[in-house]
């Protein structure tokens, strides 16, 4: 236990249960590390260093008595700067939000405490989870642990990179294009988008009604397994949640893939927007390893990234002008150049357009569904590209859309996000697996055979 920070969250829960680890030392030990290290890698807008250590004795008393509150006893996460934590700020960025103090938890957060956990602070994320890596707002872009030079990916960039530096084993981010999964990419972790409507977004600032997912971000399959399983659930005052079946998602990390049908969408890098080399031949081995492993590889087709994007971006900035629109009327010089400029693209969408963006929405679901009773799990790319430098405007923009995750926020499927191992530069590249509506158990087990055969989750940058 010399190197708490790189503790997994079920290891620390468990050595906590046992009484091997104290609360207070491990928040105590990630506290330390925030203090030196995050003035590198801005990963947080506001560390609650009392209340956490005060939640961290209350979790050793508990402890102690033999009452410990759930999977998740005394183990510290971080929460995106757009997820309402009470009596804390929720800015989303934002100087349009510096004071907007948050009244009660979200449900995930409340989810989370309700299962044992310690929030450790609100963390950075591209503003009100559009923007990009700003330079003029009230509070600095996260970096990349593997590189500082380098873009974490977004917008929940503060999750990506506080998780993949060792601040925290476990974070909470949103995706409605991508986001929790650009972070996950570039800075080599694991993230999940669930199945739409499986977590609650109630008390999560909203992008977009219909594309918006909560989601773990962890540095292992099996914290990603135990993180969902504390969040997940039907809440009845969000209208876009689903009752599911009982997860159950970490019953089946180790099964066989004997016999499992792996399809391979190929085309997303190879003909839609081809791959940098390098990601190609990570999402290659990635293929071979699972097939080493038992798994049946299979071809499929989808639609294509040109036409997945163009239906989420008609959505997405549609209903983001709806939410933004009496703010940028009002005070647009309080918003970031980069957010700014994407938000008033919704100002020029037609109903028209968003009613045959959601119609082709329809059919690509149904395509994907099409695709899902010949296959298990479909693999395909993340990232085209590794992680550009994020002091790069132009190289931003460039590699930003270079991405196949956008399809399942239109579709909504649960997709999952890790790395496929490191470039030649020392950055990491990335894979997706993507399964059924509320199979998550799946995916995560395709995720794990890929994990434990590769050992992606030993891999740690060197950030000291």
């Amino acid at each position: 236990m010399s190197e708490l920070h790189w503790m997994t969250a079920g290891a620390a829960a468990r050595a906590i249960a046992t009484r091997e680890l104290s609360p207070v030392d491990l928040t105590k030990a990630l506290l330390d590390r925030i203090e030196r290290l995050d003035p590198k890698l801005n990963a947080f807008i506001r560390v609650d260093g009392e209340a956490a250590l005060q939640a961290a004795k209350a979790a050793e008393a508990e402890a102690i008595s033999g009452r410990l509150r759930g999977p998740l006893h005394g183990v510290p996460v971080g929460i995106k700067d757009i997820i309402d934590v009470a009596g804390l700020p929720t800015t989303c960025h934002s100087k349009i939000l510096e004071d907007n103090v948050a009244a009660a938890d979200a449900v995930c957060v409340e989810k989370l405490r309700g299962a044992g956990a310690i929030v450790l602070g609100k963390l950075s994320t591209h503003e009100f989870a559009i923007g990009g890596p700003s330079f003029d707002l009230p509070w600095p872009p996260a970096r990349n642990p593997w590189n500082t030079d380098h873009h974490p990916g977004g917008s929940s960039s503060g999750s990506g990179s506080g998780v993949a530096a060792g601040l925290f084993p476990m974070a909470l981010g949103t995706d409605t294009g991508g986001s929790v999964r650009n972070p996950a990419s570039c800075c080599g972790i694991v993230g999940l988008k669930p199945t739409y409507g499986l977590v609650s977004r109630r008390g999560v600032f909203p992008l977009s009604f219909t594309l918006d997912h909560v989601g773990p971000m962890t540095r292992t399959v099996a914290d990603n397994a135990l993180m969902l399983e504390a969040i997940a659930g039907h809440d009845p005052l969000d209208p876009g949640s689903a009752a599911p079946p009982r997860g159950h998602y970490a019953a089946g990390l180790e099964r066989s893939l004997r016999g499992l049908r792996v399809g391979f969408v190929r085309h997303f890098h190879e003909i839609d927007t081809p791959a940098d080399p390098e990601v190609t031949a990570g999402l290659e081995h990635v293929a071979r390893t699972l097939e080493m492993e038992g798994a049946e590889l299979h071809t499929v087709k989808l639609p294509t990234l040109g036409e997945f994007g163009a239906v989420n971006r008609v959505i997405l900035q549609s209903e983001a002008w709806s939410i933004h629109a009496p703010w940028l009327g009002e005070r647009p010089e309080d918003y970031g150049m980069l957010s700014r400029r994407r938000l008033m693209a919704g100002a020029f969408m037609s109903s028209g357009d968003y009613v045959l963006a959601s119609r082709r929405r329809l059919e690509m679901i149904a395509e994907v569904e099409a695709a899902l009773r010949e296959v298990d799990v479909l693999l395909c790319a993340s990232s085209m590209d590794p992680a550009c430098r994020i002091d790069q405007p132009a190289e931003v923009d460039r590699t930003y859309p270079r991405q196949a995750r956008t399809p399942f926020n239109v579709t909504g499927h649960p997709a999952l996000a890790m790395m496929a191992g490191l470039s030649a530069g020392g950055l990491p590249v990335s894979v997706q697996f993507v399964g059924r509506y509320f199979d998550e158990a799946t995916v995560f087990a395709v995720a794990r055979a890929w994990e434990r055969a590769a050992g992606t989750d030993k891999k740690h940058p060197a950030i000291i």
